[in-house]
């Protein structure tokens, strides 16, 4: 059972998505029975998301390929998932870049994928393939990238409150970075 005290709960959700009215949603719809059950609701209340809760979230995000600023469990969160992405490779890196200058300018926005699982090359080429969406198509990829980092970022932070029998580990706590 997830039955944290509001002001806990309140900031586990906004580090696994940075939007008020998603927060309020999921916080007036508590207690979850399981990680799976918040998850399931969390992303319907999320889906869709209008272009200002992208906007309001995707500012809790560091460009790919950059250090998150800031201190908190979102910025943590951010780092494990960039640091799965492998070795640095100076040449895909300058691309990533290069490839976020040119998003921005296109989008307005920052470039969000789910890193985790994904390695330099493949972030590469998402993004790239990502320039060629028009704006409706990209706003919508943007959403689904978010969602996904949410129900990861989900069961990472809230794993230690599933029990299975006597012990304090959850079934879901393999997901992460």
């Amino acid at each position: 059972m997830i039955d944290l005290p509001e002001p806990e709960l309140r900031e586990r959700l906004t580090a696994a998505l940075g939007v008020r009215r998603w927060v309020d949603d999921v916080i007036a719809a508590g207690p979850f029975e399981s990680v799976a059950t918040l998850s399931e609701f969390a992303r319907a209340s999320a889906t869709p998301l209008p272009h200002e809760e992208l906007d309001e979230a995707v500012a809790h995000h560091p460009r790919i390929g950059e250090k998150p600023i800031g201190v908190g469990a979102s910025q943590t969160l951010s780092h494990g998932e960039q640091a799965g992405l492998g070795a640095a490779d100076e040449g895909v890196d300058a691309a990533i870049a290069r490839g976020n200058k040119v998003y921005e300018e296109r989008f307005d926005r920052v470039f969000l994928i789910r890193a985790a699982g994904r390695s330099r090359q493949e972030i590469l080429d998402e993004l790239q393939r990502r320039l060629k969406n028009d704006p409706e198509a990209e706003a919508d990829e943007a959403g689904e990238q978010l969602r996904q980092i949410m129900e990861l970022r989900l069961r990472t932070l809230f794993a230690d409150t599933e029990t299975t029998g006597d012990s304090e580990t959850s079934s879901d706590s393999g997901a992460g970075a």
